[in-house]
This record gives structure tokens, sequence and C-alpha cells, in this order.
């Protein structure tokens, strides 16, 4: 027990440490440059007319920004925030207080919205079209519904899975804003920058290293930024150079693509339990003890985006790429053709 207040210390030290590092305003984010150009002129518009914002949808894999427009977009506003995770919204019941307690032109967040119940779903729509609820009071024949109007709001929706909401809700959003991987020079940029923030010293070429190993993302460019921060503090007197930064991501197992122990282990098990594929995820998944989900959202994309797997009719299948980037050859003959 005496553990406890120590334990909670460090994860608010996490906690306030992922938000310095996180933009605050639109004018700090670094890529995405598209997609902060529209947002920026919705938001002036919306202010000169003094009308809430359209709703907007934010998709792509993890770690690319949806959660930091979403936080971004009401400080630029002026306007309160709530958040909501998709997850937590089984029923109607479950969205209602945010609903009712919405300020005028103010945003409610939901993340994750793709895991919202069907029921939540339909709820919303007279909410986000018509700024009103239909409550039922009541059940049997002494049932009746009360139509409750709302304050105008902006709702922001933010899914690695668009392809699991129902088109009537994806047609409601104003704003469908894809995100996507960001370069080399934005993610070194990123680096260079939290590095002040984290008060490391990394040297250039060092800071482009740990950026070419992020997977495309700035959640994951942080995340390998503050453990070589971590390594260079208890090895190199707190100095990132090139070899640092290299010994320290190795020793995490990090290769020269960025691939992680866990996205090699992937690949492997394609190669070699399945011939190289095709493979449906659900049998990679069970054989390697890992959610489906966690493949799709978290493993896939970037081994997609990079060349070394591919989506077929029939399952997943590696790139000739694939086997050389893990040292393996291609076999002659792809796994599961008939003779």
């Amino acid at each position: 027990m005496a553990r406890q207040p120590v334990v909670q210390a460090a994860t608010q030290l996490v906690q306030d440490e992922d938000r310095d590092l996180r933009p605050q305003w639109l004018s700090e984010m670094v890529g995405q440059r598209d997609v902060y150009a529209r947002i920026q002129i919705a938001i002036e518009a919306a202010a000169k007319r003094g009308e809430p914002l359209g709703h907007i949808l934010f998709d792509g894999p993890p770690g690319l920004g949806k959660t930091t427009f979403a936080l971004c977009i009401p400080r630029e506003l002026g306007v309160p925030l709530q958040i909501a995770n998709g997850a937590t919204l089984k029923a109607p019941k479950d969205i209602v207080p945010y609903l009712t307690n919405a300020a005028e032109r103010s945003v409610l967040f939901i993340d994750e919205i793709h895991r919202m119940h069907k029921s939540v779903e339909e709820f919303l729509y007279p909410a986000m079209e018509d700024f009103r609820i239909d409550l039922t009071l009541g059940e049997g024949i002494n049932a009746r519904t009360i139509n409750m109007p709302l304050k105008p709001f902006t709702l922001i929706g933010a899914t690695t899975r668009t392809g699991l909401l129902s088109a009537p809700l994806r047609d409601r959003f104003q704003m469908r804003e894809h995100l996507d991987f960001y370069t080399l020079e934005e993610l070194a940029e990123i680096v260079r920058r939290n590095a002040v923030k984290l008060r490391v010293v990394v040297e250039e070429d060092a800071a482009v290293e740990i950026a070419s190993r992020s997977r495309g993302t700035p959640r994951v460019a942080n995340n390998r930024l503050r453990w070589v921060r971590d390594y260079a503090t208890t090895k190199a007197n707190g100095r990132v150079t090139l070899s640092v930064a290299r010994d320290a991501l190795e020793m995490q197992g990090i290769d020269s693509l960025g691939l992680d122990p866990q996205d090699r282990k992937y690949l492997e098990t394609i190669a070699r339990v399945f011939g190289g594929g095709p493979v449906g995820v659900e049998a990679v998944a069970h054989t390697i003890n890992v959610p489906p989900d966690t493949l799709i959202d978290e493993v896939e994309p970037f081994l997609l985006r990079s060349e070394l797997l591919i989506r077929t009719p029939r399952g997943r299948r590696l790139t000739a790429a694939g086997f050389q980037h893990l040292g393996l050859s291609m076999p002659s003959q792809p796994h599961g053709m008939l003779f």
C-alpha cells in the first residue's frame, strides 16, 4: 500500500509529459498541412458567422494526430470540450449527459467512435442534424416521447476503422479528414522540438535516426525519443549521438525500418508457419496469441505502407521485400497454390 502514492505520482508525471509533448495549438503541429489548412478555414468561417463548427470525422492509423486535432480545435474556438470513448457508449442513456451538458458551440469529442453501439449511433442522428434528442418516458401504453432541444454543438469523431461506421452516421459529418503517415523530415522536426521540451541534447544525425525508426507516426517518435533519452542519461551522460541512438533502439529490438519484435514476429509467422501466405489475419492472430484487432489497427498499417505485406482476397501475404527484410528466401511455390 505504501507504494501506491509513488505509482500515482509516476503515472501523473508520464501523463503531464505526454500533454507537454502534444501540440496545444494547430499552429504548433508538424505535418498534415492539407488537413490543417482546411480545418483552419472552417474554424475561421464558423467564428465569423458566430455558428458552431461543422461536425468533423478524423480517420487513419493510430498515433497520427487525430486526438491532437480534436483537442486543439476547441482551444482555437475558445469553447468548452467534453471527451468520451465509443467503447463506453453502449446505450443511448450513456451519451445523454454529454449532449444535455453541451454548451453553446462547444465540442464533444468521441474517440474510437466506431465502437459505439448501433442504438447510440441512431440516437445521435437528430442530435447531429437538428440539435434535439427524442426521449421516451414510461413503458407500454403509458409511454410518451419528449423532444428535447439541445444547444448547437460540434461533434468530433476519431476512428481507425471507418468501415465499421454506418453510412448514415458518416454522412452526418460535414468534414471527413484522413490522416496519413508523416515524412522523415516531419518526424525529425518533431524529434528536435520535443528533445528541447525533454531537456535532452540530440545531435542532428541522431534525430534523423530516431525519426527513421518511428514507423511514420509522431506518437512512436515520442516514445522512441523518451527511451533514447533514458538510455543516454544512463549510458552517455545525457547526450544523444548517432551511435547512442542506434544502441538504445537496438536494445529495444527496433530494427532499421522501425519494426519492433511484435512486427517481426508477425512477419516471421506468416513466412515460416504459413509459407509466406496468403493466410487470414485470424489464423495468424491465434498462432502468435495476439487479438486480431491489434494486428489490423496497430501492426499492419505500417507493414502495408512499407510494402512488406499485402492484403489479397485470400488473406495476407509477404512480399519479396518482406522476405528480404527478414533475411529469408522467398518460396518458389506460393503457399496455397494448386499443383
